[in-house]
């Protein structure tokens, strides 16, 4: 594993390419954090498996009494965290991507209810929050120093539904802590990856968390290939054609609904605007390739979209979707195809030629570590299979 080896506000600001989310209180407890007790009870090997670096964490930032010290701490656990996270996931062989999750929001409930933070102006909380969600992430852990041929980016996503099912998993955020730091190869190519975990929040996306974390890699076209991964339906599919707007009735991890559906789709936010973007956008992953990807899964070159005046359809070109208004991408109406979008979009502006498309993968119901297992090895040999294409 790789570590910081300086934790300094020079580096905030070159992480941090955008700004901070505003919201109205900071030190009250989230959706989210507010079914860590139940979670507790139902689950509690999970729930404290990286009880260490929470207790260490909670005890140093009790003690601190100014900004500067708890943004040391934020710095230090926020990726350390991570890092544990990456540790104990392979080492444990459970294919169990919960642990992180429910230990990031334990770390997060300590924060807001130690006494410095409640003495900080609301712009201070904000930063302090907004660090420990991407370091805890693996912003700082994406260092390709492998010496490999070709450089692999891939993100999953925190478990989602929990008011469905409590003990959910998802095997792209799995996918993402087996996947850190491994070297794949194929007919003598190699190539390192580097993951990411992202929320299952609308107000992140809005405030630029996608864009903060992707842009440095396509600006500086330091990588071969981006990957985004979310859990979707009963195969894989790769989503050929995403959609700008929103228009899942779903809610996200804080119980917030957007009001979009079929009728009315949204448009997300960037930074508290409207993102700009065209209606559709093409991925450019080498799909005929991965589809020869061996396993227990079909894996779809999937265009399904719907538009609000030809509604649902197939289409084979992007030109077929030119003066369309989006409905759904063919990820769908919700943050799976929204992370497709905002990757793509970066790629158009960032680097036209670079790879770079989501893989939905087959859904679990609460926690199957073996059919984890299946389909993050289908992803490997489908990775692997890219890597010869690119």
């Amino acid at each position: 594993m790789k570590t910081l080896t300086k934790y300094s506000f020079a580096w905030i600001a070159t992480c941090c390419l955008f700004s901070v989310p505003s919201f109205a209180n900071y030190t009250q407890s989230t959706v989210e954090e507010l079914r860590i007790n139940k979670a507790k009870q139902k689950m509690p090997s999970v729930v404290n498996r990286l009880n260490a670096r929470v207790s260490e964490f909670d005890d140093q930032i009790n003690k601190a009494r100014k900004y500067t010290t708890l943004m040391q701490l934020v710095l230090r656990h926020g990726d350390l965290l991570w890092q544990d996270a990456v540790t104990s996931y392979k080492d444990s062989g459970d294919q169990d991507d919960r642990a992180l999750y429910w230990a990031r929001l334990q770390m997060t409930s300590s924060l807001r209810q130690a006494r410095a933070f409640k003495s900080l102006l609301p712009d201070q909380q904000a930063k302090l929050l907004w660090q420990f969600e991407l370091l805890s992430r693996g912003q700082a852990d994406v260092k390709f120093d492998r010496n490999t041929q070709k450089r692999i980016l891939v993100t999953g996503f925190d478990p989602f539904f929990l008011d469905r099912h409590l003990d959910q998993s998802n095997p792209s955020g799995a996918n993402a802590l087996a996947l850190d730091d491994v070297v794949i190869s194929a007919n003598g190519i190699s190539a390192e990856i580097e993951t990411l975990i992202v929320p299952v929040r609308f107000k992140d996306f809005d405030q630029g968390m996608i864009e903060t974390l992707l842009t440095p890699y396509f600006a500086k076209q330091n990588v071969d290939m981006v990957v985004t991964v979310s859990m979707g339906r009963e195969d894989f599919d790769l989503e050929h054609f995403p959609g700008l707007r929103r228009s899942a009735k779903a809610p996200d991890n804080l119980n917030v609904f957007t009001g979009a559906d079929a009728e009315t789709p949204l448009a997300p936010l960037l930074n508290n605007k409207p993102l700009n973007g065209p209606e559709f956008v093409r991925f450019s992953l080498p799909y005929k390739a991965m589809q020869n990807a061996t396993g227990q899964y079909k894996v779809n070159d999937n265009r399904f979209v719907q538009t609000v005046a030809k509604g649902e359809f197939y289409p084979q070109r992007l030109d077929e979707l030119r003066n369309e208004t989006s409905v759904q991408g063919s990820g769908g109406g919700y943050l799976s195809n929204e992370i497709s979008y905002r990757s793509i979009l970066l790629r158009n502006d960032y680097a036209p030629v670079m790879p770079v498309g989501h893989i939905h993968t087959p859904r679990i119901k609460a926690y199957e570590p073996e059919k984890t297992q299946a389909i993050i090895e289908q992803i490997k040999r489908m990775l692997g299979l890219a890597i010869t294409e690119i």
